[in-house]
């Protein structure tokens, strides 16, 4: 077992389905492009040759009907995982998830399992405008029953997966297209990550900064230039919207005293709205300064890409937050590299 073992996001989640489907042969998985020549970015490469067409295959464009599909399936003993290349399309779906899938387990009283998966992608490609760039994670943890999960790290990205497929209720698990290029620490062997569970990305004693999916990117490389400047970030990754234990950003808040939530998605009646509400109802007396929050511009994305960058939070934005919140002085980021990852980004969206 090498313990020192990095691969990619990509292929920690191709990892996970894989070791699934050969540990149960009631786990499949279908949906639009799972076995044409991009694999949806490289995430189920090998599973077609593997598996076949019996258990790895591809379907009409037709949401609704293939929601409704995997339920059919899950409530009959299988396990199915649904691939929706776009979490904005999941929408044509939303009756089936909101009316039936959600509540399909509580309305037999629980004698029917709804073990069933949905992968929901998010994330910019290239100038992909309004009707290409929805997070929508709070809509559907808005729904009980539904359990949403969003991991950053590699090794979150198995670990949850796993649990997902072997969780006997249904889960949205959403995936953000340019985590697929980070690499980390992946054991070969399968495990779970608890789902339900924030995890502590950086130990800190300044401010505490919770974050959702691609946003702990760049709050990392935010806190690596406020570091250079005497200011120690404590940095906590959502990992699960829905369950969401708060204890540990509880804790963190209360040493801290102060939070800033950045998070991959309009900040107007989303999760960041939540989570800052059990903020300042649980952590009042403690806190110096009130709760504040970055998310996208509240506006349909714009497609040039000038607009585009202004839309979405950075490490930029975040650092200007921070400066303000803190009463630090103006840092000076001339000449500083930041990401750029839409020149790795690949398609085919």
């Amino acid at each position: 077992m090498n313990k020192n073992r990095t691969i990619t996001y990509c292929d920690a989640i191709e990892e996970a389905i894989y070791q699934e489907m050969e540990r149960d042969e009631n786990v499949f998985i279908y949906g639009e492009g799972v076995t044409d020549p991009k694999r949806i970015f490289g995430t189920t490469d090998k599973l077609l040759e593997r598996f076949e067409k019996k258990r790895c295959f591809d379907t009409p464009v037709s949401e609704d009907s293939l929601a409704g599909f995997g339920l059919g399936a899950s409530v009959n003993g299988l396990r199915p995982i649904f691939v929706n290349v776009r979490m904005d399309f999941l929408l044509l779906a939303y009756s089936q998830i909101s009316n039936m899938i959600s509540s399909f387990r509580y309305n037999s009283g629980g004698k029917l399992k709804v073990p069933l998966v949905i992968r929901g992608i998010i994330g910019r490609g290239w100038g992909q405008g309004s009707q290409h760039s929805k997070s929508m994670h709070s809509v559907f943890a808005h729904i009980p029953g539904l359990k949403v999960v969003m991991p950053t790290t590699p090794y979150d990205a198995k670990g949850l997966l796993i649990s997902a497929i072997r969780d006997d209720n249904p889960v949205l698990y959403i995936e953000h297209r340019w985590l697929y290029f980070q690499k980390g620490h992946v054991p070969e062997q399968s495990f779970e990550v608890p789902i339900g569970i924030p995890n502590i990305l950086k130990n800190g004693n300044d401010i505490t900064i919770i974050a959702t999916s691609w946003m702990n990117v760049e709050v990392l490389r935010a806190a690596e230039i406020l570091n250079e400047h005497g200011v120690n970030v404590e940095i906590i990754d959502v990992r699960t919207v829905s369950p969401f234990n708060y204890d540990i950003i509880v804790e963190s808040v209360n040493k801290t005293k102060c939070c800033l939530i950045v998070d991959n998605d309009w900040a107007y009646c989303g999760v960041s709205a939540e989570i800052s509400s059990i903020i300042s109802n649980k952590c009042f007396g403690k806190l110096k300064f009130p709760v504040e929050r970055i998310g996208f511009s509240h506006t349909p994305c714009p497609t040039a890409r000038h607009l585009e960058n202004e839309f979405y939070p950075n490490s930029v934005s975040i650092i200007r937050n921070i400066e303000k919140i803190l009463k630090l002085k103006t840092i000076d980021l001339s000449g500083r590299d930041f990401y750029s990852y839409e020149n790795k980004f690949k398609g085919p969206f």
